[in-house]
């Protein structure tokens, strides 16, 4: 499947949860928000969100300085 990927396209297993496209895209253990679909993703539900064939999501990471 393909999803949208901070606005670029992105081949996906299917059945890919969030939580694994944290995983394979170097997110894994930061501090981020995830949005699909205009709509943001809880982090407590990354692990059990299946992503769709189509999805746009965004991955937000706060970064810290002065």
């Amino acid at each position: 499947m393909q999803i949208v990927l901070n606005g670029s396209p992105r081949d996906c297993a299917s059945g890919t949860t969030i939580a694994l496209l944290l995983d394979q895209s170097g997110y894994a253990g930061k501090r981020v928000a995830v949005e699909v679909n205009l709509d943001i993703v809880p982090r407590s539900q990354h692990a059990s969100h299946a992503l769709a064939d189509g999805d746009r999501v965004e991955i937000v990471h706060a970064m810290g300085g002065g």
